[in-house]
């Protein structure tokens, strides 16, 4: 198979999974309790004005006609309006994107920081100390529900010594980089800096301990091929050796894993963005589930499942470009 049919394939199937995504949640909103004319008008309201209201949202029509007007809308670009907010959806999910991309990518930078070194000293010190420790962590970090380690973090750094802000975002990313550029000085980024970085060690250390995990594997496979054993008899460093040919080769799952797992940290960001009072899609997500909002509520859960398929494709399309075999499979 052509690397053409295989990225065409892999563009079907994840349109299948949205398509799939849009049923269940236009569904969820069918079956789930409340009235969306309540939430929109409040109590009180008259029968004629309620009346209205649904014949100008259109849920006076059949489920089958909603179903498909709300399809139509999506190929458009249209996800409808907020009930609370009157405002458009797809611009209210666009605008907290950018504080849930820098809390994913700060994440995977945590975890590629701590996790490959801690990895590779497991794998080439084996059965020691070193090895039981990185093993022990990785224990520790996949079993933690991210929730209760944000709030002993916030208890412990932010309550406790007083280190780092326990809430919020004072300035994005973006914003902090122009104001160094402009300005010259780095006020703006230290603090986002600052706030992001408990949020980002509580949503990366799961993340962590599964790349630890997956690089000491992979490393201890590579180590006992005989082209370690060759440049060993040349006479190479050590460190060489481990960290330029053999972390090499085990970078392809690796680089694999840090693409699909970028898609799990957006949609995972939730629980951490709640805790951390963080102004990304997670913590609006949760807003709109509270107060019934369900246009917010589909147009977020859509937005997280395109960004995870759409990774998954470029993911799966660069290891098939790397590894012809997988296209061959």
């Amino acid at each position: 198979m052509s690397l053409a049919k295989f990225l065409l394939r892999r563009t079907l199937q994840g349109l299948l999974v949205i398509w799939g995504v849009v049923t269940v949640t236009f569904g969820i909103r069918v079956v789930a309790p409340g009235d969306p004319v309540a939430v929109i008008l409040g109590p009180g309201a008259s029968e004629t004005l309620q009346e209205q209201v649904r014949e100008d949202l259109g849920l006076n029509e059949p489920l089958y006609v909603q179903y498909v007007d709300y399809l139509q809308g999506l190929v458009v670009g249209d996800l409808g309006y907020s009930y609370q907010s009157r405002r458009e959806v797809e611009i209210m999910v666009v605008e907290r994107v950018p504080a849930t991309l820098e809390l994913a990518l700060a994440a995977t930078v945590v975890a590629i920081v701590i996790a490959i070194p801690l990895g590779v000293v497991s794998a080439t010190r084996r059965n020691e100390p070193a090895d039981y420790g990185a093993t022990t962590f990785s224990l520790v970090g996949i079993s933690t529900p991210n929730f209760w380690l944000g709030i002993m973090l916030i208890l412990l750094f932010a309550v406790q010594w007083g280190i780092f802000p326990s809430s919020g975002r004072s300035v994005g990313l973006g914003e902090a980089v122009v104001s160094l550029v402009t300005t010259g000085h780095a006020n703006d980024l230290l603090a986002w800096a600052r706030h992001i970085v408990l949020p980002a060690i509580t949503l990366g250390t799961f993340f962590t301990a599964l790349i630890t995990r997956l690089t000491r594997s992979g490393m201890v496979d590579e180590l006992g091929k005989p082209y370690v054993t060759a440049a060993e008899a040349k006479g190479l460093p050590g460190v060489l050796i481990r960290y330029k040919h053999v972390l090499k080769n085990t970078m392809i799952p690796i680089v694999t894993v840090l693409g699909l797992q970028l898609g799990t940290l957006i949609g995972g960001a939730v629980i951490t963005e709640e805790v951390f009072n963080w102004p990304g899609l997670g913590s609006r997500l949760i807003s709109s589930i509270r107060s019934d909002d369900w246009p917010l509520t589909q147009g977020i859960l859509i937005f997280i499942a395109v960004s995870f398929v759409l990774i998954n494709i470029v993911v799966d399309t660069i290891y098939a470009a790397l590894n012809p075999q997988v296209t061959a499979e």
